[in-house]
């Protein structure tokens, strides 16, 4: 269950990750790094899901 915490720490310091560069395809890091956040949310829901069942 400890798991899903690491979304909630990954994302609340908007400072950390508010910037530019590195950009993918032309994304800004601010953005991608939110949207790789939703599947890993959703991994780590999946796992957490399987662990406990």
């Amino acid at each position: 269950m400890w798991l899903l915490i690491l979304p909630y720490l990954g994302l609340l310091l908007p400072f950390l990750y508010a910037r530019r560069t590195p950009e993918i395809f032309g994304v800004p890091f601010f953005y991608w790094y939110q949207f790789a956040w939703v599947f890993l949310t959703a991994a780590l829901t999946g796992v957490v899901y399987w662990r406990t069942r």
